[in-house]
């Protein structure tokens, strides 16, 4: 039962004090998660991957396979649900009142700090993300050679599929599933 409030109320925290979306709360969910010991980085980031290529919003979907890898379906209805009541009642309160409030220059003003601060969020995810994608770091602590840092594979694909994708102008849905084909092929 602890653990089921644990998740629930680290997932409500996320849920109410990120603002910018579901990329802007990776760092707090690095933050709770992993002060937690509930994933290690690279279970995280394999998190993330997962919740980005699956249906629906971001922070609904990590929190489900975060509270689901800790206590099950019980784990998964309780990080959701402390995800998205932040966000519910918020709504609420906003669609009552936003109205009469949104040329308050007050309102304005906060709405013009949070643009930045939600920006400079995801910049940090996105460089943390790409820093264990690219980097190898296990494999360089244990050999200790510069070639073993980076994970070159992951690099030449990113690369290649970049391209294409410029190129190409394909979806990202082929994108997801060709870059899953491949890690299974090649066991990234």
């Amino acid at each position: 039962m602890n653990e089921l409030l644990n998740l629930f109320m680290a997932f409500f925290r996320i849920g109410a004090f990120t603002f910018g979306g579901g990329y802007a709360m990776i760092p707090m969910i690095q933050q709770d998660i992993l002060s937690h010991g509930w994933l290690t980085q690279q279970q995280l980031i394999d998190f993330i991957a997962i919740s980005e290529s699956t249906p629906g919003p971001f922070a609904v979907n990590i929190a489900t396979f975060v509270g689901m890898s800790q206590s099950g379906v019980a784990g998964a209805v309780c990080a959701t649900l402390g995800v998205v009541l932040p966000s519910f009642l918020i709504i609420l309160i906003v669609a009552k009142w936003f109205g009469r409030i949104q040329e308050n220059i007050y309102v304005k003003a906060v709405f013009y700090g949070l643009r930045p601060a939600s920006i400079a969020l995801i910049a940090a995810s996105g460089i943390n993300v790409v820093a264990v994608t690219l980097l190898d770091l296990d494999k360089y602590r244990s050999t200790g050679a510069a070639a073993d840092l980076l994970a070159w594979k992951a690099i030449l694909l990113g690369i290649v599929l970049f391209a294409a994708q410029k190129r190409l102008k394909w979806s990202p849905v082929a994108f997801i599933a060709i870059s899953a084909a491949v890690g299974i092929i090649f066991k990234f």
